[in-house]
């Protein structure tokens, strides 16, 4: 396997393979997307729409069908971040957005605490995940990047790019919250909090400079009541899409239990987040640090019932890295999962799966969450009775 791992030449440059793979495969499923026409790309219309909504002040959670289908779901600052993009021709706009998606990923797994074979290793691992949310013309790979981004800052002693990267992704997609758990992790905790409440103010005024006070307050208001009615449209069961793909959804379409409740799962699992924090003296290591990271990339997509196909990127990022940090050698059942979340989780929604058995089994019962949710039970174990300080990775 050490192919994997070679340099690819292209004309006077050296490119490592993982590099040349990333990128080539994002710019594979944004050239193919465009090329199917502007309904293939919907995805982008809404985020494009809401720059110019927040602009001429019209509901940016209104259903608009004569400019695209479905509704907006993210909070009014993402109308700053799409601007860019926005103001360009509508093809070179969304193929900037793919790639800048799949840049900020790659720039955030390059800055990790990992050797170069370990990220390496993550790369490989999730490209095709990645690939999967950029057909969908998604901003999960970049809001992944700001989760990561958000512990290495803290790692760093950049209390406040880490709460500015946990903020910004709270009032777009709220995922990112679970960056507070770094906090522990921050030698300057007073400086962390107050970054953080400095950010929340900033950052919920900062879509105002496009609109008006009034506007963005009840936008606001309004993102809460359609994250609420998204919610419950996502629990269906007798609606076989790739929505909830979550430990919920699971439980609720194996069963055939609609009504089964989030909180018999979230509760036990907020619960499980709590307690490794309770093991003080690991705080300081690297593997512990970096598999609570994993944990909570995992752990915030598969308690999601808001989780589709595209939000894997998130949690498939947390899973390599946890298996990039697991020691050498590797037992057979940690490279078990991982052959696993290739076949349920990575390649599931692609051709390679056989239609039937993506649409009778792994749709239908959400498997796209058990591999991740054995993973991050693993790192709950781990985190919770591994002594970090004598398991060092060695790669």
């Amino acid at each position: 396997m050490e192919f994997l791992f070679k340099h690819i030449k292209i004309g006077k440059w050296a490119i490592p393979f993982p590099a040349f793979l990333w990128f080539a495969l994002a710019l594979v499923a944004a050239s193919l997307e465009m090329s199917r026409g502007l309904d293939d790309i919907n995805n982008y219309l809404i985020y494009k729409q809401v720059f110019w909504h927040t602009l001429q002040q019209q509901n940016l959670f209104s259903l608009y069908p004569t400019e695209y289908f479905d509704a907006n779901h993210y909070g009014p600052l993402f109308a700053l971040l799409i601007a860019p993009f926005a103001l360009l021709p509508t093809l070179l706009g969304c193929f900037l957005w793919c790639l800048a998606n799949a840049a900020v990923l790659f720039f955030a797994i390059k800055q990790l605490p990992l050797s170069q074979k370990q990220q390496s290793i993550v790369l490989l691992i999730g490209a095709i995940e990645m690939m999967t949310a950029i057909h969908s013309v998604q901003f999960n790979p970049m809001l992944t990047g700001w989760m990561v981004l958000s512990y290495v800052y803290t790692q760093r002693k950049q209390d406040l790019w880490a709460t500015f990267f946990i903020v910004a992704g709270f009032y777009i997609k709220i995922y990112s919250i679970v960056g507070i758990a770094f906090f522990f992790f921050s030698d300057n905790k007073i400086k962390f909090v107050l970054s953080g409440l400095a950010w929340l103010l900033i950052l919920f005024c900062a879509p105002m400079l496009i609109s008006s006070p009034a506007f963005i307050i009840q936008s606001y208001q309004d993102w809460y009541h359609s994250l609420v009615d998204k919610n419950a449209t996502n629990i269906v069961i007798d609606v076989l899409g790739m929505q909830d793909i979550s430990v919920m959804g699971m439980a609720r379409r194996i069963t055939r239990i609609g009504t089964l409740p989030n909180y018999w799962f979230t509760v036990p699992a907020a619960i499980c987040y709590l307690l490794p924090f309770l093991r003080v003296k690991q705080y300081k290591q690297i593997g512990f640090q970096l598999s609570y990271l994993a944990l909570a990339l995992i752990g915030v997509v598969i308690f999601s019932s808001g989780a589709e196909s595209p939000t894997y990127v998130i949690a498939v990022t947390g899973l390599a890295i946890w298996y990039a940090n697991e020691s050498i050698p590797r037992s057979k059942w940690i490279i078990g999962i991982l052959v696993l979340t290739f076949l349920l989780t990575i390649l599931s929604p692609t051709d390679l799966v056989p239609r039937f058995i993506r649409t009778e089994y792994i749709v239908k019962y959400s498997l796209k969450a058990l591999p991740c949710f054995i993973a991050w039970s693993v790192l709950i174990f781990q985190l919770l009775f591994k002594d970090f300080a004598k398991n060092t990775q060695h790669d």
